[in-house]
């Protein structure tokens, strides 16, 4: 990987895999950018939720994103020289869409399943940090965010499956 200068929104905007990678710059922000990129996928699902009636279509277009994700992720990290840097954050994203998709509509759910998965993309529990580590390119990028989003769906369901109402 070539090093390059810090990323700024002319970067981003220069291929759109860059674009992608960076959540159309929300990876630019210069505080906690994995938490504003998980924030940016709020208006993307508010967005696509009422064109997406079934979790079919749901996984079928996340399916789509993972595979863009990668690609995008691949493609930026090797521009900046980083290849996971910080400010790439489509997989974010594409896992907070993952779990709201499994989520109930209501701003406690939201909230709920928006802070256990920031705590468990954070605190990368098995094997969370084993795949960061040791899987290179856009798919180590992409998958380690989904393996934090499988755990929150696991909490998520456990708590309904206790009676907590979220």
């Amino acid at each position: 990987m070539t090093a390059m200068r810090a990323p700024d929104w002319r970067f981003v905007f220069r291929h759109p895999a860059h674009a992608v990678a960076f959540g159309f710059g929300a990876g630019l922000s210069p505080v906690a950018p994995g938490t504003v990129g998980s924030l940016a996928a709020l208006p993307l699902f508010l967005l696509l939720h009422p064109l997406l009636s079934s979790t079919a279509a749901w996984l079928i277009v996340l399916t789509v994103f993972y595979l863009v994700g990668v690609w995008a992720c691949q493609t930026a990290g090797a521009a900046v020289g980083v290849a996971d840097h910080h400010g790439i954050v489509w997989d974010e994203i594409v896992a907070m869409l993952l779990v709201w998709v499994f989520t109930p509509v209501t701003p406690l759910g939201f909230g709920v399943a928006f802070l256990l998965f920031r705590l468990f993309d954070v605190w990368k529990p098995f094997p969370i940090r084993a795949v960061d580590r040791n899987t290179r390119g856009g798919a180590g990028v992409m998958l380690d965010d989904l393996l934090a989003a499988g755990y929150v769906l696991l909490v998520m369901s456990g708590l309904r499956g206790i009676g907590v109402g979220i």
